[in-house]
């Protein structure tokens, strides 16, 4: 499901940004993309069209053809046959980065030290110890460095985490988040599948932990207590699934915390995808069970329901603008993704923005996909070595 999640925001937002483009200010955010990956247009070159605070300026490839065929289908000006002259061209403010899972660290700690602002890919590093370093690395360059964790700017995200920091259902006792994509939808020979590149189930449905520490506000778990990777057959060290239980210790409490990623999901009945599965999370509070259907893309549909266990009533929220957080800025048209788009130029100017993944939590996070790993035996991912050329890398 979140494969058909992300085509339908690629024509959404391919729509909605033709109809929206807006004149560009003298002094817009220049950012450069290094890769041609699919995610490009959807994150960050349909978004920036309705922005008037940015554009795009460049894209680089590691075959330069490849570079000039995707800088013509989407109008940007320049095409480089290697990341690092994009790094080393002085009219860009900024880059993006969606490169494969192990390629983040490395090319992000490269552009940080040729002076650029870096948005980059979840997840933010292959594991915690190049993130700890990465963050040193922006600390001292005094750069904007940011995980792109898209949906956790939407309001639909911040409405309902008002809603429990209010303490009107009481405190959070258990969370269960899930993630699943119908078995055959990302092809074996897809990077994703590659141990090499940092991949498997957790790295790329890292949103299952993203989503549980960021309703709980938590950092790093106590401990996990179990987890349980379902390897694939080409690659043992590679997980097709994993299903784990975290336990976090919130304001003197233990939260038991399960979640459930799954690249390869099995048919209902050995026949029907389950295209209904989208990313999702249920949080039992003391007073309330609440369920947020699709939290990864709300802005294409979503639903929060609210059963209170006192009146056994249930209330049904949607929330597609606005916002404890944003206010009146924003459109209801806005994907996650342009949201995220308005808080990176923000707080590259300057500005203070509606919302933000700090550093801490993105070293959290990856603490926390490392304790995943090591329980379930597989151990952590590894930064890709920079000599490596792998296939199908853009």
């Amino acid at each position: 499901m979140a494969m058909l999640l992300q085509m339908t925001t690629f024509l959404t937002q391919y729509l909605y940004g033709s109809k929206n483009n807006v004149p560009k200010q003298s002094d817009a955010l220049r950012i450069g993309i290094l890769s041609t990956a699919m995610i490009n247009s959807a994150a960050l070159i349909n978004p920036a069209k309705s922005h008037g605070g940015v554009i795009i300026s460049a894209v680089a490839s590691r075959n330069l053809d490849k570079a000039k065929k995707f800088a013509k289908q989407y109008d940007i000006p320049k095409a480089y046959g290697s990341y690092e002259e994009l790094l080393n061209e002085p009219g860009i403010d900024a880059v993006y980065i969606s490169l494969p899972n192990g390629m983040h660290g490395t090319w992000a700690k490269k552009a940080l030290n040729a002076g650029k602002h870096v948005l980059l890919e979840k997840p933010f590093t292959a594991n915690a110890d190049e993130a700890r370093s990465l963050v040193q690395l922006a600390i001292e360059k005094k750069l904007i460095l940011v995980e792109a964790f898209h949906w956790q700017f939407h309001p639909a995200a911040h409405s309902l985490k008002a809603i429990l920091d209010t303490g009107k259902y009481g405190p959070i006792i258990r969370t269960y988040a899930r993630m699943t994509t119908p078995k055959g939808s990302i092809p074996r020979s897809d990077i994703r599948w590659q141990f090499g590149l940092a991949g498997g189930s957790l790295m790329d449905m890292t949103y299952v932990i993203s989503s549980t520490r960021y309703f709980l506000g938590a950092g790093t778990p106590r401990e996990v207590a179990e987890a349980k990777a379902r390897p694939t057959s080409q690659d043992p060290r590679v997980d097709e699934a994993m299903e784990a239980t975290l336990r976090y210790d919130i304001d003197g409490r233990m939260v038991e915390s399960k979640i459930y990623s799954d690249m390869w999901r099995a048919n209902a009945l050995g026949v029907v995808p389950r295209i209904w599965e989208t990313p999702s999370i249920e949080i039992e509070t003391e007073h309330a069970v609440i369920y947020f259907y699709n939290f990864m893309m709300p802005h294409l549909y979503h639903y929060i329901t609210i059963h209170d266990k006192r009146t056994g009533k249930t209330t049904t929220e949607k929330h597609y603008s606005g916002g404890p957080q944003w206010g009146n800025r924003g459109e209801t048209w806005w994907s996650t993704y342009r949201y995220q788009l308005e808080a990176f130029v923000d707080m590259v100017r300057g500005r203070e923005p509606a919302h933000w993944v700090t550093l801490d939590s993105s070293i959290a996070q990856m603490d926390t996909i490392d304790m995943v790993y090591e329980k379930s035996g597989l151990g952590k991912r590894l930064p890709t070595p920079e000599e490596v050329d792998p296939p199908r890398v853009a």
